[in-house]
């Protein structure tokens, strides 16, 4: 493994830096014996630097991370920071899914550097790399301390994740939204059962992300959700887009925000050989569909833009005042019809 590879801009999805967040003998490789770790190596690594810099090129709307875990058990084969596991020479298959690696002093780490004259206070997004509430975080525990940290600095953070664990530190967020800014966004991309079990294996039920969702907007802390990603022929029929949207406004949340998959190398190669294997007779269709790159048309994202926003619209989320009622019509029955090719919409 070129584990000095690991480094502040690394992190952030570059491989050129100068100074190593850590050197090959500050690695400890442990396994567990348990059923919920069975199979996955955890590397625990005494990081050298934690808060960092997103690359100016980068699409995110945040300058600054922190990722206390390399590598998700959540296995989702769609998983964009799947190349990241190369920098380290390590598989961006199962490799990613079960090479986990911890960063153990995440939190001491943060709270100095928070601390330094240096930093002014920015905001922070979490689980924008891999998700921090990933089974690992039961174990290792780095969140309590992360939120912990940034409390007592007031320093506004957000967090992305599928992990219900969250609910553990729930005091934690409340504590801290009440001395800074702090958004919460559970990523649920779609309700379908088969597909979740196949395609987002590792991860708690989209049921009982929503039912954290619920759990959170009750106890005051607004939370968006992420409908991430939806899977162009597996979860975007009109049908299925409005159970989701549908669910998503009955467990409280006061946005959604549609993504549609997109396919970066490393992950690119693991989904179609997924799909290949699952879906055969969509391989080629996903051939045309991402033939120009990692993202779906221009035309299509509209179309589910639009759709999804539609459909938010008619079900309350978005414009409608936090804690207003809403009223949730009954779910319309879905209809066996084949899906058609994708078309050009002739207005945007």
């Amino acid at each position: 493994m070129r584990w000095e590879n690991l480094t502040t801009e690394s992190d952030s999805h570059s491989r050129t830096a100068d100074v190593a967040l850590f050197g090959a003998d500050a690695v400890t490789t442990r396994t567990f014996d348990t059923p919920e770790f069975r199979g996955i190596t955890f590397h625990e690594v005494r990081a050298r630097s934690i808060i960092n810099r997103v690359p100016g090129a980068s699409r995110m709307p945040f300058e600054w991370t922190v990722n206390p875990y390399r590598g998700c058990s959540h296995a989702c084969v769609y998983c964009f920071a799947r190349k990241t596991h190369s920098y380290l020479d390590l598989d961006t298959g199962l490799g990613f899914d079960s090479q986990i690696v911890v960063k153990v002093n995440a939190p001491d780490l943060l709270r100095r550097q928070l601390g330094s004259r240096r930093w002014l206070g920015e905001h922070i997004a979490m689980g924008t790399n891999v998700d921090c509430y990933q089974r690992a975080e039961g174990r290792y525990r780095l969140m309590p301390g992360i939120l912990g940290a940034l409390r007592d600095h007031a320093n506004p953070f957000s967090i992305l994740t599928k992990g219900t664990l969250i609910l553990r530190d729930l005091d934690l967020l409340v504590q801290a939204s009440e001395v800074t800014e702090v958004g919460i966004s559970v990523s649920v991309g779609f309700t379908d059962p088969a597909l979740w079990r196949t395609v987002e294996p590792g991860t708690p039920s989209p049921e009982r992300r929503l039912d954290a969702v619920r759990t959170l907007t009750e106890h005051g802390i607004d939370v968006g959700v992420l409908m991430a990603p939806v899977i162009p022929f597996l979860s975007d029929h009109p049908a299925q887009l409005r159970a989701t949207v549908r669910a998503i406004a009955a467990s409280g949340a006061t946005s959604v925000t549609p993504l549609v998959l997109h396919l970066r190398p490393g992950a690119r190669e693991w989904f179609m050989a997924w799909l290949g294997q699952h879906h055969p007779h969509l391989v080629r269709r996903y051939e045309r569909l991402y033939a120009e790159g990692a993202y779906a048309p221009k035309w299509y994202q509209r179309r589910i833009t639009r759709q999804v926003h539609d459909l938010a619209q008619e079900y309350g989320i978005g414009p409608a005042r936090a804690g207003m009622p809403r009223r949730i019509p009954e779910p319309v029955e879905p209809v066996d019809q084949p899906v058609s090719e994708p078309t050009q919409l002739s207005l945007i």
